[in-house]
């Protein structure tokens, strides 16, 4: 029996694990019905999952025969909005698994049954890695802070992400390029401090809302007018408060935003720039703007060696026609993700991969939602394909590098 054929018996199992998680939809690094869900799942296969960073897990499936160790890894987090889907597992909680994470982990745990039955096939050891925090890129990094990477060393590792909202059929498996698959990211904050006062005497205040007004111009000229125009670059602030009442100017406002590139020295060149413009503004303004950054995270890199062997491993399990280069699928970032994946601090550390993983739900209404919208679904059908892959990618490449 194949390794997908495995993975397809054990699709209700698959499937009850994947509804669980998304009616129990937790956020950051608070998942404790996660945790303590995916650790009875993975004690009863026989595993024994340990905690390396607060709702994390990590499990060894260690073959009989010396060989390298290979690292699966699946998020858990979900994100804190609420969900306008009614499904029959719609989520009670406040939180929404919107970006497939409850996927992503219900396939891992598929993979470690797979894996937990040919153990005694294995060239050396598979280490599994549940994460939690990957919204807020900060768990693969706390993850790596507390050992994920060691006992036994990491030689290799891949992750697989379900997409929604793209024109590909189920179960597709598409790659990204080699090299900055995924953008940096960097989220900045701005705090503007101006004098309050009453709306009819502008004269008497300083206008924090005109200062953030400009600033918030000012940074899309950055791209605009300052990076190579064959260089990727997207700054958005997406956070603008100030003021509570129509007749009071306000004394401070706030600006948050994100950076986002796959190239390092425009990564710094756009943190300079912000600092230096809103810092600028103000003072143009009789304002002060305190600007910080925080949340960094890097590109997520594709080592070409072992995305090649992962694309061949995946052809022979499910055919040359199901895996493709996400280049030449509309509206897969043409091999590149504009978002930012907390993988990429494992793939700094270790050759890695990420493969993508067609999952579409098309609505009545003819419309289909991606990541991170509230109406977004993920077809169940590509949970035993995205099992199968991840225990066929370990087993294959161990065996490869003996």
């Amino acid at each position: 029996m194949s390794l997908m054929q495995e993975a397809i018996l054990l699709t209700p199992e698959i499937v009850k694990n994947r509804r669980y998680l998304h009616q129990n939809a937790e956020v950051h690094n608070e998942l404790p019905i996660t945790q303590k869900y995916v650790k009875e799942q993975l004690i009863a296969m026989g595993l024994e999952p340990i905690e390396v960073s607060k709702s994390s897990l990590v499990v060894n499936v260690k073959g009989p025969n010396p060989g390298k160790t290979f690292l699966l890894r699946a998020d858990m987090d979900a994100l804190p909005m609420k969900e306008l889907v009614d499904l029959p597992f719609k989520s009670q909680t406040e939180n929404m698994h919107a970006c497939g994470h409850d996927l992503h982990t219900s396939m891992l745990l598929g993979a470690a049954k797979i894996l937990k039955a040919h153990q005694s096939e294995l060239v050396g050891t598979v280490k599994l890695m549940f994460q939690p925090a990957e919204e807020t890129l900060s768990g693969a990094a706390e993850m790596i802070e507390g050992g994920v990477l060691e006992n036994p060393q990491v030689d290799a590792a891949m992750m697989i992400h379900v997409f929604s909202g793209i024109p590909a059929p189920t179960g597709l498996i598409f790659y990204m390029a080699a090299g900055p698959a995924s953008a940096s990211s960097d989220w900045f904050d701005i705090q503007i401090q101006g004098k309050g006062g009453h709306g009819a005497m502008p004269n008497m205040a300083v206008d924090p809302l005109v200062t953030m007004s400009n600033i918030h111009l000012a940074l899309g000229e950055i791209n605009a007018r300052e990076v190579d125009p064959d260089k990727f670059l997207v700054i958005t602030p997406c956070v603008l408060k100030g003021g509570t009442v129509g007749n009071v100017i306000p004394d401070s406002a706030y600006m948050q935003g994100t950076i986002r590139t796959f190239d390092n020295d425009v990564r710094e060149l756009a943190k300079k720039r912000v600092k230096e413009i809103a810092e600028g503004i103000a003072l143009t303004y009789r304002c002060t703007a305190d600007v910080k950054f925080s949340r960094g995270c890097p590109s997520l890199i594709n080592d070409q060696e072992v995305r090649d062997s992962i694309v061949k491993y995946t052809k022979e399990l499910i055919g040359p026609q199901a895996v493709l280069d996400a280049s030449i699928i509309p509206g897969a970032g043409g091999g590149r993700m504009g978002g930012s994946e907390d993988f990429a601090f494992i793939s700094e550390l270790v050759p890695s991969t990420m493969l993508g993983l067609a999952a579409n739900v098309v609505h009545k209404d003819g419309k289909s939602y991606g990541q991170h919208h509230p109406k977004v679904q993920f077809d169940e059908k590509a949970l035993p394909v995205g099992a199968a892959v991840y225990a066929n990618a370990a087993i294959s490449w161990l065996k490869e590098h003996k």
